[in-house]
């Protein structure tokens, strides 16, 4: 027993050093950690700024405005004022003469043979375009192409040597919270560096292509088309936008995500212009009730409102269609499906399923160019001669209905020869009033068929309620422009 005891009191003070040793490394690592992380995190933006600063251009623009022709704005004219107003403007330097109006932005380097990047809307009409760089040397620029739908324009300068340039980053990789440091003329005042956080991603302002990064670095007039950098140093976005109630910032500013840019600025580069992909559809998100309308499970997808003639009509796209993947990529919703088309290549061949009549169908569609597309001008169709109709009418769903005759073709301003019923009148206490059909609409199909009489529109709304759903898909035009619309069928 005595032994015993005296080695397990000889066993503690060996456990006890044991747990101080451990609990000494525990703190060390803690101290280490805490070193590393106050190194990561950098007291000051000043070494970052002055290796990025060489690569951020000024940019001033000159356009020629003509003269005005007389005193417009001061006296009507045919005034016995009106000459004397002219002789006044004429001797302050006011007369027919060309004046020159000049404004101010900013732009990046990202070659060292001189390409440099910034917004359309800065260099947009101008006559001359000087790039002022951090040193203080001036060069005149050359526009090489612009692309007003991302709001991007690509130049080029001729200099005695290489210029310094910056690398365009991964704007995906961007989280909401990182540090971004952004870059420009704000104002007019020159060169100068805001630093703030990324605020949101993937922000949609206005156009087709948006891809936005929305940050609280402080943004203004003259920062368009500005840099805004990462940590690393890598542009991520391109500044192009705030949103303000007085024109200066308000810690709400938008850029260009760098991932859209680069395919823009490639483009332009090698063609001089943007050659985009073209499917040839109209499109409209799939909502839960339009989902359920055609039996479609989850809601996701692009449905197809109308196929003119063109590549998805060649590969037999139908009206109705929901298209659920493009590609081998997921479709989930209109804006997706049109920035990933407009970033394969034209020409290219593509996989497209699509939900039809309950059952999913793949089709093969050869890409064509949007662009030409957009400058296509349809052919006018003669019309042909006919005697008036008689219209027939009903009351269905909130909606008063009417057989399409002549004369409401001519009212409406639409095709002669096109089919549907007119929606004369909306029961403003309706669902149908609350998802905007009004007078002047014309439905074009039913139950995702085409309606050419009100007896077709009861039998498609019979052969649905028949079928168990709860609503009934109609397609609706106003003005030429399709779009879905599902109405409940539960009184």
């Amino acid at each position: 027993m005595q032994r015993q005891a005296i080695a397990i009191s000889k066993q503690l003070p060996n456990q006890n050093m044991i747990r101080a040793l451990w609990l000494g490394v525990l703190a060390l690592a803690f101290v280490l950690v805490q070193a590393v992380m106050a190194h990561a995190r950098p007291e000051s933006l000043a070494p970052l700024a002055e290796q990025i600063s060489p690569s951020v251009v000024n940019i001033t623009t000159s356009t020629v405005v003509e003269g005005r022709t007389g005193p417009q704005g001061i006296v009507p004219e045919g005034s016995p004022f009106e000459d004397f107003f002219r002789e006044f403007q004429d001797r302050n330097g006011q007369g027919d003469r060309p004046r020159r109006s000049s404004a101010l932005g900013s732009g990046f380097v990202i070659s060292e043979d001189g390409f440099i990047v910034t917004n359309n809307h800065v260099i947009e009409g101008a006559d001359e375009i000087l790039i002022e760089f951090f040193n203080g040397d001036e060069l005149e620029a050359e526009l090489i192409g612009t692309d007003p739908n991302t709001d991007i324009a690509l130049l080029k300068v001729e200099a005695d040597g290489p210029l310094p340039f910056v690398p365009f980053g991964d704007s995906d990789g961007a989280r909401v919270g990182d540090w971004v440091v952004a870059m420009g003329n704000p104002l007019g005042q020159g060169f100068s560096v805001s630093a703030g956080i990324v605020s949101a991603r993937n922000r949609a302002l206005s156009g087709t292509y948006d891809d936005y990064i929305q940050t609280d670095a402080a943004i203004n007039r003259g920062n368009s088309g500005g840099p805004l950098f990462n940590m690393d140093g890598e542009v991520i976005g391109v500044n192009t936008a705030i949103l303000s109630p007085n024109g200066g910032s308000i810690g709400i500013g938008f850029s260009m995500a760098s991932n859209v840019v680069t395919r823009v600025v490639d483009q332009l580069q090698e063609f001089g212009e943007t050659r985009r992909g073209w499917l040839g559809v109209r499109i409209q998100d799939v909502t839960e009730d339009i989902a359920e309308a055609i039996g479609l499970e989850p809601v996701a997808g692009a449905l197809v409102t109308s196929v003119p003639e063109g590549p998805a009509m060649e590969a037999g796209m139908q009206d109705g269609d929901v298209i659920l993947s493009f590609a081998g990529v997921d479709v989930e919703d209109t804006r997706g499906l049109v920035r990933q088309v407009g970033n394969s290549p034209v020409g290219e061949t593509v996989r497209v399923v699509v939900y039809r009549d309950g059952e999913t169908v793949t089709l093969r569609v050869t890409l064509g160019r949007r662009e030409e597309a957009e400058g296509a001008v349809p052919a006018a169709v003669e019309a042909p001669d006919g005697e008036p109709e008689s219209p027939v009418t009903r009351d269905v769903l909130g909606l008063t209905l009417s057989t399409l005759t002549e004369e409401m073709r001519t009212e409406l301003g639409l095709d002669d020869g096109q089919d549907g019923l007119a929606v004369m009148a909306v029961d403003e206490t309706s669902e149908a009033y609350e998802k905007g059909l009004r007078a002047g609409d014309v439905i074009t199909e039913a139950g995702q068929q085409k309606v050419t009489s009100i007896s077709d529109f009861e039998t498609r709304l019979e052969e649905v309620k028949d079928a168990g759903r709860k609503s009934l898909l109609l397609l609706v035009r106003r003005g030429g422009d399709p779009r879905f619309v599902a109405l409940s069928l539960e009184e």
